[in-house]
């Protein structure tokens, strides 16, 4: 892993496709690295050292990939169990409301950036997808936009891939919208759910820096200006429980 990037593990699906094997080359995707059997393309170098944040921490840009990597490294083992505990199993619900949204169909394909669905699996990064142009109808991206070093990238990358008319789904955490909501959250969040991290995974510095990645994360209206931004139209977003979470939507039109 590149320290500089914003590595993700994508999820590739669509009906009638074959697991990724070694040496077998996904449809459109790019040309491979050396010796890699998931053809992703080379990643350029880029990209300035400037600083940027790692949760309440300021670090080079350089050094937020690498930081971001080993917090998922850590948590991996207990990660669905921490959220059903974090989240008293809400979290579920969400997710299934972002699929009722999308709505997918056979034949529909679908990439699912920083998840761990579908048919095949491409490691890379978020900012550079290793995909052509005009390729999926539907990009998704539920908890793992918020980690990237430049989201604005991320975010131009899944308007390339999208085909005319594919929609961008992301489901991310956002700020409460109720006063009372918010402060018993902020409680909850910032004596609470470090507390579970090192009872449960035996990790308390991955789960600090989860709320406070969560706190810096765009407001709901700064996110659509984002994603407005990157080329998409229609975009609206819709607060659950609160605005803890909101999903994001818009088409490449």
């Amino acid at each position: 892993m590149a320290a500089p990037r914003s590595w993700a593990l994508w999820s590739f699906c669509c009906c009638r496709l074959s697991r990724v094997m070694p040496g077998c080359r996904i449809p459109g995707l790019r040309s491979s690295w050396p010796r890699s059997p998931l053809g992703a393309r080379p990643l350029s170098q880029e990209k300035r050292a400037t600083e940027t944040h790692f949760g309440f921490e300021t670090v080079s840009e350089e050094e937020k990939g690498g930081k971001v990597y080993q917090v998922f490294e850590s948590v991996a083992k207990k990660y669905d169990v921490m959220n059903d505990m974090m989240s008293l199993g809400i979290h579920r619900l969400w997710k299934d409301l972002l699929l009722w949204k999308m709505h997918p169909f056979p034949g529909t394909q679908l990439l699912d950036v920083a998840g761990g669905t579908g048919l095949d699996w491409v490691l890379g990064d978020a900012e550079e997808l290793p995909f052509d142009d005009d390729k999926f109808d539907v990009y998704t991206i539920a908890f793992g936009i918020r980690n990237v070093t430049h989201i604005d990238r991320a975010l131009q990358e899944a308007h390339r891939v999208l085909k005319p008319g594919g929609r961008f789904l992301c489901l991310e955490f956002s700020q409460v919208n109720n006063p009372l909501v918010s402060r018993l959250y902020d409680v909850y969040s910032f004596q609470v759910i470090p507390v579970l991290g090192e009872v449960i995974a035996g990790d308390w510095k991955s789960y600090q820096y989860l709320v406070e990645s969560i706190r810096q994360f765009p407001s709901q209206e700064e996110f659509k200006e984002m994603i407005e931004d990157a080329g998409f139209q229609k975009v609206t977003y819709e607060n659950l429980t609160s605005g803890i979470v909101a999903i994001h939507s818009g088409f490449k039109l």
